[in-house]
């Protein structure tokens, strides 16, 4: 059965080297206008060309992208469609998907900063229901090395539930019912694999050590420090408008459809509640997510000494491979997780991918670029088992490569 995570081209690209609303008038929040001018006309024309060529080869059906440089915009600009007839522009809305975990990730740090917990604490003092919570800490939740098995991963039995039933309102319990009661993968902290369930149990906690909850706590100490005005959660499937909507085929293999069969469907407003910590499910534009790594990537919110803890590489050299992992690898230049970021060469990024959205934001601290897409796809970029790759990869990698030719990301460029 085909694996579906919002990790999946990240992954892909390492180990591969290559995977209730409508459209209407703008809310009017954009953090900066979409007209505003080029810092560099010449720079901007050539990311245009990028774009579009990307478009083509990887069968997108529309493009959202924003560049800037120290702080100055380079290009915002929207391309395609997001239904038939109705051209993408800069201020839709659109799930953000893994995202949000950086923003997680941020609220423990902050925490840690002001000494109500310590990374190194075990949960079982907040989440004592959890199966092994007395040998897993908080570091080993928000670094993904806690050895927990993962509920969406190569999880036939999950798969089955959430794509037969896109609709269904998920609890967490429901969620967590499908990993926590498993063996660990591995003792806690000496290995590595990717699993939403860790970030699931890590707001459980959070929320016990504050009293407070997750969607709660991200606004407050995340999204209006930032001024992230357009970013907001949500567990139905109501996306603000204007909505940039989103088509998969997905769900062939799940139907049994033989690959000569068309199949594409609209996915904009299936329930997102299954994808990661309730709380920090959000919708966003390409003005809050390009803002999270000019902002929140370069260490805002952030004390010096937990900003390295986020971007930290310590996990190279310490994680492998495994037998019956299938998320479990080295980590490497091309790909290191830091504390709900992944570090590729120099630059910081996250990249979501499911429900037929994709998005990537990262940002170069060196050259204080940041680069944010959001993408959706047309019927050729599924494959004959509904299989897809973040074609918003490629574009970053080519734009990245054009902004910051000597200091690249190290990602595959087609």
């Amino acid at each position: 059965m085909r694996i579906r995570w919002s990790v999946l081209c990240a992954l892909v690209l390492v180990t591969a080297l290559a995977a209730c609303g409508s459209d209407g008038a703008s809310s009017g929040t954009s953090s900066a206008p979409s007209s505003a001018a080029s810092t560099d006309p010449a720079k901007a024309e050539q990311i245009v060309r990028i774009v579009e060529d990307v478009m083509a080869a990887k069968h997108l059906k529309a493009a959202i992208v924003r560049v800037t440089a120290d702080g100055k915009e380079v290009v915002t600009r929207a391309f395609g469609e997001s239904m038939t007839g109705i051209p993408a522009t800069p201020d839709m809305h659109f799930r953000n998907g893994s995202v949000a975990i950086a923003y997680v990730s941020a609220v423990l740090l902050q925490l840690v900063e002001e000494k109500k917990v310590s990374l190194d604490d075990t949960i079982g003092r907040w989440v004592p229901q959890i199966p092994n919570s007395d040998k897993v800490t908080l570091r080993q939740l928000a670094t993904m090395t806690s050895g927990y098995q993962d509920y969406v991963l190569g999880n036939a039995g999950f798969e089955t539930e959430e794509l037969t039933n896109p609709f269904k309102a998920w609890t967490t319990d429901e969620m967590l019912s499908y990993a926590i009661d498993k063996p660990l993968l591995y003792p806690p902290g000496t290995n590595w694999n990717y699993a939403h369930t860790n970030y699931v149990i890590l707001g459980l906690a959070l929320e016990k050590i504050t009293g407070r909850s997750m969607q709660d706590l991200i606004k407050e100490r995340i999204l209006d420090p930032l001024g992230f005005a357009n970013t907001r959660a949500d567990l139905t499937a109501v996306i603000p408008q204007p909505v940039l909507h989103a088509f998969s085929s997905e769900r062939r293999g799940i139907l049994n459809l033989p690959p000569t069969t068309p199949f594409y469907e609209e996915t904009t407003f299936w329930n997102p509640s299954w994808s990661i910590t309730h709380g920090a499910i959000e919708t966003s534009n390409i003005y809050d997510v390009e803002a999270t790594a000019r902002k929140l990537f370069a260490g805002q919110t952030l004390s010096p000494e937990s900003y390295q803890t986020f971007v930290s590489t310590a996990l190279r050299g310490t994680t492998r491979p495994q037998p019956g992992c299938s998320t479990c690898m080295a980590m490497s230049e091309r790909y290191t997780y830091g504390m709900g970021v992944v570090i590729t060469g120099d630059w910081i990024l996250q990249n979501p991918l499911f429900n037929g959205y994709a998005a990537v934001t990262g940002y170069l601290p060196s050259q204080k670029i940041a680069i944010a897409v959001a993408v959706t796809f047309l019927p050729e970029a599924f494959g004959p088992d509904g299989g897809y790759e973040n074609g918003g990869n490629t574009i970053f990698a080519r734009v990245g490569e054009l902004m910051a030719p000597d200091d690249a990301p190290p990602l595959p460029k087609d």
